[in-house]
C-alpha cells in the first residue's frame, strides 16, 4: 500500500480536503463524549421531564447530523475518486434541485414538527405552586409563598418536589441573569423590570447544580446554586422548619456572636428573623447554617468558611455587594462564624 508521500499530487490534496474537512467532526464528536461525563451540571444525565426531552432531541438531531454529514462524505468521495469528471448540465441540476433544496427543507420541515409539540408542554402554565427566584450580584434570593400566607426566603438553594410540576417565576433587579439546571431543564433569562417563567418537573431525587448562564459580571462563574429535589413530605417539612424563628444562641461563643452581628452593622443588609436584624439587600440568613454551600455557591458550609467569608468576601468574589470585615480580630471572626453555623 502506498504511504503519503508516494502517492500522486492530486491524490495527496484529495486527502488534505478530506483531513481538513472530518477535523471538525472529529472535534465535535470528542467534545461530546466528554460532554456525556457523569456530573451534576450534565444535560445529557437528566433528572427532569424538560431535561430528558431536551437530551432526546439532543441525540435526534445529532443522529439526523450523522447522517447528512455522512451522506455529503460519500458524494465527496465518488466526485474525487469514482466520477472525477464534470457531469452533464441536466445531471448537476438535478443534484442542485434535489441535494440543495428538496431534501433539506424536507429535513428541516420533519424537524420542525418533531420538536414544536414539546413547547407548551414544558411552559409554565397557571395554578401550579410558584417559586420566586431572584438574580442578585452574585447570588439567588429564592422566595416559597406557602398556603398560610407565610414567605419562607432562603439563598442559593432552590428545594423541588419530585414528580410534580412547579413554576419558577424568575426577575433580576440589576443586571440579566440566566437560571439553568443541566440536568433539570433549560436556560430562562432574568430581565430586570420582567417576569419570566419555567416549569420544571424533577423525576429523581438527589442534588443538582445550578448556574448563571448570561454573563453578568466579574465573578459571574462564581454564581452558583444547588436544587435539592426530595419527595413532597420531605419539602413540607423542610418548609416547615425554614419558616420558624431562628435559634436563640447557646454557647457563649455564639451568644457573642450574636452580639458582634449587631453591633458591627450586619443587621443593615441582612435578616435574621426572631431578632432586630431586618436588612433587606443580602441574603436572609435565619437558616444559614443549614445550608450545604455559602458564598453563591462557592464555598463548603462550616464555621471556618464563614469566618473566611466575612474576613475577605471581596477577595474571594470580586464585586459582589458585601464589604469585607478584614479588620475585626480572628476571635471576633470566629465567634460571628459560630454564630451563624448554629443557626439551623
Amino acid at each position: 500500500m502506498e504511504n503519503f508521500t508516494t502517492m500522486p499530487m492530486a491524490m495527496r490534496g484529495s486527502v488534505g480536503i478530506v483531513g481538513r474537512t472530518m477535523r471538525p467532526f472529529a472535534v465535535i464528536a470528542t467534545t461530546g463524549l466528554l460532554a456525556g461525563c457523569q456530573s451534576t451540571h450534565s444535560a445529557l444525565q437528566s433528572a427532569g421531564r424538560e431535561a430528558r426531552e431536551m437530551a432526546a432531541l439532543f441525540w435526534v438531531l445529532g443522529a439526523a447530523g450523522a447522517i447528512i454529514w455522512t451522506v455529503m462524505m460519500a458524494l465527496l468521495l465518488y466526485a474525487l475518486y469514482f466520477k472525477p469528471r464534470i457531469h452533464a448540465e441536466r445531471t448537476a441540476s438535478l443534484l442542485v434541485w434535489i441535494g440543495g433544496l428538496a431534501i433539506p427543507a424536507t429535513g428541516i420541515v420533519v424537524l420542525v414538527i418533531y420538536t414544536l409539540p414539546m413547547m407548551p408542554s414544558l411552559r409554565a402554565q397557571a395554578g401550579q405552586p410558584t417559586i420566586e427566584v431572584v438574580g442578585e450580584l452574585y447570588w439567588w434570593r429564592v422566595r416559597y409563598r406557602l398556603s398560610d400566607g407565610r414567605v419562607v426566603e432562603t439563598a442559593n438553594e432552590l428545594h423541588l418536589p419530585v414528580g410534580q410540576r412547579t413554576d419558577l417565576a424568575l426577575t433580576s433587579p440589576d443586571v440579566i441573569h440566566s437560571l439553568w439546571i443541566p440536568a433539570l431543564a433549560g436556560k430562562m433569562d432574568m430581565i430586570p423590570g420582567r417576569t419570566n417563567r419555567i416549569a420544571l418537573e424533577p423525576e429523581r431525587e438527589g442534588r443538582y447544580g445550578g448556574i448563571c448562564a448570561e454573563l453578568c459580571g466579574e465573578s459571574h462563574s462564581f454564581m452558583r446554586f444547588e436544587a435539592v429535589v426530595q419527595s413532597p413530605d420531605a419539602l413540607a417539612r423542610w418548609l416547615g422548619a425554614q419558616a420558624a424563628d431562628a435559634n436563640p444562641p447557646a454557647t457563649p461563643e455564639e451568644k457573642r456572636g450574636a452580639a458582634l452581628f449587631h453591633e458591627t452593622g450586619c443587621g443593615a443588609c441582612h435578616t435574621i428573623r426572631g431578632t432586630q436584624a431586618e436588612g433587606r439587600s443580602g441574603p436572609d440568613l435565619t437558616h444559614v447554617g443549614s445550608r450545604e454551600r455559602i458564598a453563591g455557591g462557592l464555598l463548603p458550609n462550616n464555621q471556618g468558611t464563614l469566618a473566611g467569608w466575612i474576613a475577605a468576601s471581596q477577595d474571594l468574589k470580586p464585586g459582589n455587594k458585601m464589604p469585607s470585615f478584614a479588620v475585626l480580630p480572628g476571635d471576633d471572626l470566629r465567634a460571628l462564624a459560630a454564630y451563624l453555623a448554629a443557626l439551623k
